[in-house]
């Protein structure tokens, strides 16, 4: 469908509450394939919907290690295990990283892009990402739970 420009900290869109999907329908199949297009025109290995201008439940995670993409709509961490400290960083917030404290694990649950009731456990770095992206469908910066933000050398 399109590469869309990513939302930029500042910008009241990413502090709003995201809207749940209740029907795979037209629109929400071309909102995902918008976050696709747009995660893969750069270098994230996540997306959420508001990050392209759109307030609904969904995003886009690919760790580009071969792995098949995690697209998940209406996502709910159930249960979190484990904590550790990482670096993180975000598409909307260019030129910075921050250390954030996240689960080592999590279950979550939510529907696929088929309509589809769908669980998974993730650990490491795709744990931490599913936190992440959850986070912006809540409004919730990575910056907001940072131990630390500073800005990196490019």
């Amino acid at each position: 469908m399109a590469v869309r420009e990513i939302v930029k900290v500042g910008n009241d869109v990413l502090r709003r509450k995201s809207r749940r999907i209740t029907e795979i329908n037209n629109e929400t199949l071309e909102a995902i394939q918008d976050l696709k297009d747009t995660l893969y025109a750069g270098d994230g290995v996540g997306l959420a919907a508001p990050q392209i201008g759109i307030l609904k439940r969904a995003f886009i995670i690919d760790l580009r290690d071969g792995s098949e993409p995690l697209i998940l709509l209406n996502p709910k961490i159930i249960k979190k295990i484990g904590k550790y400290e990482d670096v993180e960083g975000c598409l909307s917030y260019p030129g910075h990283e921050g250390i954030v404290v996240r689960p080592r694990r999590v279950i979550v649950t939510g529907m696929n892009e088929k309509g589809r009731i769908v669980q998974y456990e993730a650990e490491g770095l795709m744990a931490r990402a599913i936190c992440h992206e959850t986070d912006h469908l809540d409004g919730v910066l990575y910056m907001d739970v940072a131990k630390k933000v500073y800005k990196i050398e490019e």
